[in-house]
């Protein structure tokens, strides 16, 4: 079993009382922006302080029991009691070193999540739909809220592209490993001899910019606005209420319709730019994001994939971690908290891993 870093934590818990102590200080609560920065440094601490202090209870109490083998009418008790605490032991130092691994600066954010249908025409359509519908249905479960930024339908009733804004606790962190070809295998409801057919969607997961995040200078746009097209009735097609931003520098072109006025679509629209350009920097600036990046969308090509949705035989195979589940039905109803608590375990074995070393 691993050791623990004992002088860092005993670091962390000795910052963690003292920034405790300055938050009741009055020059600290008059200062906004201080007492916020201290609010957010205790956050970050106070799991690891926590888990440190069982921790050093339940070393306390394993030492006591040892000595006690040592009495006879402590003997039997201490003998029972003692891997009952060495199990405890194994599971908190697992605890705390999963804790202290390096943070994703995006963790915390909420994303905007593109899903583009890819191989396979109007199937790949519908499966786009199924895809979305799936993560609506988990992101009701935990709480999130889903707002769609843009639209375009298929004339099967699918979808072309969807991108939608998610908010919630852990959204970054829970979805950030579904970016990549997601491949279907099933019997289209046009398919008349039976035969299964591959589809594919492309699903990209990016975190949410802030405005101080990236710089937009107004001459770098070229805004446009047009009529909204699709559903909605007769205000859709006569009012100028959708918005196109060209970056010009990037070439990205952002289109939002969704909403009824053209200032909700281009706050929209900007966004999506904001998001789409602090992705851009990162990939520039990060060579493990853009490695990451770089793999998560490709072509849309089905040799790509990093999943399968085979109907057939109710079976999902995430064949990044060699993980098959035959549970298809509910995953796609939105129970994927098993397949993405697997993906976790595996990004966290990884950096542990590497920490180690």
């Amino acid at each position: 079993m691993s050791t623990l870093p004992t002088d860092k934590l005993d670091y962390i818990s000795a910052r963690f009382h003292e920034v405790q102590d300055m938050l009741c200080r009055p020059e600290i609560t008059q200062d906004a922006r201080r007492f916020t920065e201290l609010t957010k440094e205790r956050a970050e601490a106070e799991a690891v302080v926590e888990a440190y202090a069982r921790y050093c209870a339940n070393e306390q109490q394993l030492e006591e029991d040892r000595l006690a083998l040592e009495d006879p009418e402590l003997r039997e008790l201490a003998q029972e009691e003692i891997p009952e605490l060495e199990a405890l032991k194994d599971k908190l130092v697992r605890e705390i070193q999963l804790l202290l691994l390096p943070k994703d600066p995006n963790d915390g954010r909420d994303i905007i999540l593109e899903l583009r249908a890819g191989a396979g025409g109007e199937e790949a359509a519908l499966f786009t739909a199924d895809l979305f519908r799936m993560y609506s249905r988990y992101a009701e479960t935990v709480g999130w809220k889903f707002e769609i930024m843009s639209s375009s339908e298929a004339s099967s009733g699918g979808m072309k592209e969807i991108i939608a804004l998610v908010r919630g606790k852990a959204v970054y962190s829970s979805l950030r490993f579904e970016g990549g070809v997601h491949r279907v295998q099933r019997v289209p409801a046009t398919e008349s001899q039976g035969r299964i057919h591959t589809s594919t969607a492309t699903v990209a997961v990016m975190p949410e910019a802030d405005e101080v995040d990236v710089v937009i200078r107004d001459e770098d746009l070229v805004i446009s606005t047009a009529a909204a097209s699709g559903p909605g009735g007769q205000g859709v097609n006569t009012t100028n209420s959708a918005v196109q931003i060209k970056h010009v520098p990037t070439n990205i072109v952002i289109r939002c319709q969704e909403q009824r006025s053209q200032i909700q679509n281009r706050a929209r629209a900007m966004q999506l730019l904001r998001s789409k350009l602090l992705e851009a920097e990162q990939r520039a600036h990060d060579e493990a994001i853009r490695d990451e990046r770089r793999g998560m969308v490709g072509t849309g090509d089905r040799s790509e994939k990093i999943r399968t949705y085979n109907y057939p035989q109710n079976r999902v195979t995430d064949h990044r971690i060699g993980l098959t589940l035959h549970s298809l039905d509910k995953i796609m109803d939105g129970e994927v908290e098993p397949l993405m608590t697997a993906l976790r375990n595996e990004h966290q074995a990884a950096l542990l891993k590497e920490f180690a070393n």
